[in-house]
């Protein structure tokens, strides 16, 4: 027998990983668009969020954090990082879920974060990118431009949702910025994301206090899914899963599987939520996740 036989099995949990760390993120989306309809505020669900996250999270970050709660990192780099994908990141996310359908969350930010991470690395770092992944970023960006047509241009069936869009697309440039200062920084991903979790709970009363507050007006189901979604399996579940797929098949191989999302999201919010993709958004979708594969699939640097 090969000695590549007894890896199968390991590729195999690789896989799994990976697909499942882009099924919990697809539906995210979805469950966020589901507290709008259940009444609860973008402060609610940040609030649910990071309080659930760093419940999970404390028992690890307890043994791992030294110093706790931040790590090699130190104060000055996770606050840094806080600020960016904190509590400020969740209510710009979940806010745009209460002006674009689920899909919008799903195109349009996963879509332009390769993008805007290529720009900032060529600006900020003086990278240089491939032929063929320039070919890809433009791909996706013709991509997104088809598919926020209509809501760009402000139609009857998506009036309003331009304004989710371009929070959406304020998500991609943020998280875009963590990634480059995370990857400048050699930072661990786990610790980052235990440090922010942590550093993010003194901020939550000043939220409620900004924020309207809706959670004691809500039916008591509709807290637990968003405590248990956004903070339990994205916070936590997703991380932990994505972290397995790089460990096992490398953060190439892995990234392969994040054009699933917006394809899960569009499936999971017609069959939960009723929402259908117009014709020119599953076109545009389409051309943005081709975007992905072939941006994804090109040499990083020329």
């Amino acid at each position: 027998m090969s000695p590549a036989a007894p890896a199968s099995p390991r590729l195999a949990i690789g896989f799994a990983c990976g697909i499942l760390a882009a099924v919990i993120w697809g539906i995210q989306a979805v469950v966020s668009r589901q507290s709008v309809a259940d009444g609860l505020s973008a402060g609610d669900v940040t609030i649910l969020r990071f309080l659930a996250a760093s419940l999970v999270l404390l028992p690890f970050a307890l043994k791992r954090l030294k110093p706790f709660p931040v790590g090699k990192l130190g104060w000055k780099k996770a606050l840094i990082l806080t600020a960016i994908v904190g509590p400020s990141y969740s209510l710009i996310l979940v806010g745009g879920a209460h002006f674009a359908p689920a899909l919008h969350s799903s195109v349009i930010s996963p879509g332009l974060i390769p993008v805007a991470t290529a720009l900032l690395a060529v600006l900020v770092l003086g990278d240089r990118i491939s032929p063929l992944r320039v070919v890809g970023l433009a791909i996706i960006v013709a991509g997104i431009a088809v598919f926020s047509f209509e809501a760009m241009a402000n139609t009857p069936t998506r009036e309003g949702a331009w304004i989710g869009d371009l929070l959406f697309v304020l998500i991609a440039l943020l998280w875009s910025s963590f990634g480059l200062l995370a990857r400048r920084w050699g930072a661990d991903a786990v610790e980052v994301t235990m440090a922010t979790c942590l550093l993010s709970l003194p901020l939550l009363p000043l939220l409620a206090l900004a924020q309207p507050i809706h959670l004691l007006q809500v039916p008591l189901a509709a807290v637990a899914l968003q405590a248990f979604y956004q903070g339990v399996m994205v916070g936590a579940g997703a991380l932990f899963l994505y972290t397995q797929a790089v460990a096992t098949l490398g953060a190439g191989r892995a990234a392969l599987f994040l054009p699933l999302v917006p394809v899960v999201t569009a499936l999971s919010g017609a069959i939960l939520l009723g929402e259908q993709a117009s014709t020119l958004e599953i076109a545009g979708m389409a051309l943005a996740v081709t975007g992905m594969l072939v941006a994804l699939k090109a040499p990083s640097s020329a």
